[in-house]
């Protein structure tokens, strides 16, 4: 979304146009986790997306800056993708989403690991996490 098309000036307005969706935020989250993806990795993520909606979301998130598509190595018709780095600097966002998570919700264990080491140390765990996620 351009800046002629932002509802207000608000920051959470703003940013909520681009990832506030039910979908957008777990495609991140996946490719935080796998750092790259296939169009039918996504397609095998627990809340089931459907393939109309998986499109329309890759192609919102490209246009926005977030993610960006790479040739597949084995395959000329596949192509991975990845996060740019306005992708990756939404990591401290989905940390803190799964910090609020854990303190309502039971989360699963390997989450709960990540959130009491990021909770233990959160700008070293930030600054390892983010030097991992920009390897790829």
């Amino acid at each position: 979304m351009n800046n002629n098309q932002r509802r207000s000036d608000c920051p959470i307005s703003c940013s909520l146009d681009v990832w506030g969706d039910k979908w957008s935020l777990l495609i991140i989250r996946d490719l935080m986790f796998a750092k790259q993806c296939t169009y039918g990795d996504f397609l095998k993520s627990g809340e089931g997306i459907s393939t109309n909606i998986l499109a329309s979301r890759l192609q919102a998130m490209e246009e926005n800056g977030l993610i960006e598509k790479l040739s597949h190595p084995d395959s000329k018709a596949k192509v991975l993708y990845r996060l740019t780095q306005k992708g990756i600097d939404l990591l401290p966002v989905m940390l803190e989403i799964s910090v609020w998570a854990e303190k309502y919700y039971d989360i699963d264990k390997d989450r709960k690991v990540v959130v009491k080491e990021y909770k233990k140390d959160k700008e070293g765990f930030l600054k390892a996490s983010l030097k991992e996620l920009k390897k790829v």
